[in-house]
């Protein structure tokens, strides 16, 4: 076993390391777009609701 073998691994480690890291940051990153698509699309269906019937909701009656 050289020297050089040992640098070698340690490389390939540090390597490892930084891939797994973006591979992390990559899915955290999809899964915040995910939930960003998934909150605009229930936000879009609450607006088009409410363009349907425009007047639900607007006014309360009160009796005492």
């Amino acid at each position: 076993m050289e020297i050089s073998d040992g640098l070698d691994i340690a490389r390939y480690a540090a390597i490892s390391a930084q891939n797994s890291t973006m591979e992390g940051v990559g899915i955290a990153m999809l899964s915040k777009a995910m939930d960003m698509q998934e909150q605009m699309g229930a936000e879009l269906t609450q607006m088009m609701e409410q363009s349907i019937n425009p007047g639900l909701g607007a006014n309360i009656d009160l009796r005492v």
